[in-house]
């Protein structure tokens, strides 16, 4: 079965994408062989498939209710669909950080069920199918999760993994803080032809092109709303001092392996030209991630 049929002897149940960007529409393309789509967004496109394109109260009403917007945005939107939600409602959103978005989750009613994911895919690392990729999900209310499990696991063949939102938070720091930041510097490099690739650079430019497209407000959900991020990043970066200092004129021989063995005997004479100061590094990579 192709994303673009539907199974004809099943009962759909309705689900709203309330945020229907880039991914809000990759995601309808995979759950409408099994629900009826109706998405809402608050700069209305014209590529409406395969979802049907309601009012927000509307997006709001259905039997499941999608939340794919940036962190940012979802404290306004938890009080926007409050009074339209159905008793029994499923609500999840899929932001890339879990424990601020589980914190505004808390503030629906009661009569609904609070499911936190994170698809680690999207429209690009997912274009040629998302069979075997993993998802994060993060129970917070009702007793939906065995059934939303089974869904992901048997009908969209996705791998999933069942966790908390700090634990979850500080996994992403590094899957995704160090990734995200890496394309981030290898894009504002100069362009430059090369013909002469290593396998490890071809890799590296992948992961490039593949974050390439992503947003400015996930990039800063990513980095910003992720309390784990700063103390990774602050790690990087004094890492990155410590191997410049190695390339400033120390000898080889003071630059040893895991083993502690010698690496060579002769003069590295690199100038070391980039040596942040340890408690500037925050405070400065806030600053550019929020430019």
């Amino acid at each position: 079965m192709t994303v673009h049929q539907k199974p004809t002897d099943q009962k759909h149940k309705t689900l709203g994408i309330i945020g229907y960007g880039a991914f809000g529409r990759f995601a309808a393309q995979h759950l409408a062989p099994y629900f009826e789509i109706r998405a809402y967004d608050a700069v209305q496109s014209a590529q409406d498939w395969p979802a049907q394109l309601v009012s927000l109260e509307e997006a709001a009403s259905t039997d499941i209710v999608v939340l794919a917007m940036p962190v940012q945005y979802l404290s306004e939107i938890v009080l926007a669909i409050t009074p339209y939600l159905r008793e029994g409602a499923l609500v999840l959103d899929v932001c890339s950080v879990k424990k601020r978005p589980m914190e505004l989750l808390a503030r629906l009613p009661a009569h609904v069920d609070i499911l936190g994911t994170h698809p680690l895919s999207g429209p690009q690392s997912g274009k040629s199918g998302i069979a075997g990729l993993p998802i994060a999900l993060v129970p917070m209310r009702g007793s939906k999760l065995h059934q939303v499990k089974a869904f992901l696991k048997d009908k969209l063949s996705l791998v999933v993994h069942v966790t908390t939102a700090d634990d979850h938070d500080q996994e992403m720091a590094y899957v995704q803080g160090l990734t995200h930041l890496f394309a981030k510097v290898m894009l504002s490099l100069p362009k430059k032809e090369l013909r002469l690739k290593t396998t490890a650079y071809r890799h590296l430019e992948l992961m490039v092109d593949m974050l390439r497209y992503d947003s400015d407000d996930l990039f800063r959900a990513i980095c910003c709303d992720n309390p784990h991020v700063s103390d990774v990043v602050e790690a990087f970066f004094t890492s990155v001092e410590d191997v410049s200092l190695r390339l400033g004129g120390a000898k080889s021989r003071d630059w040893q392996d895991d083993d502690q063995s010698h690496i060579g005997g002769t003069v590295l004479t690199c100038q070391s030209r980039f040596q942040p100061q340890n408690n500037s590094i925050n405070k400065g990579f806030k600053s550019w991630v929020e430019r």
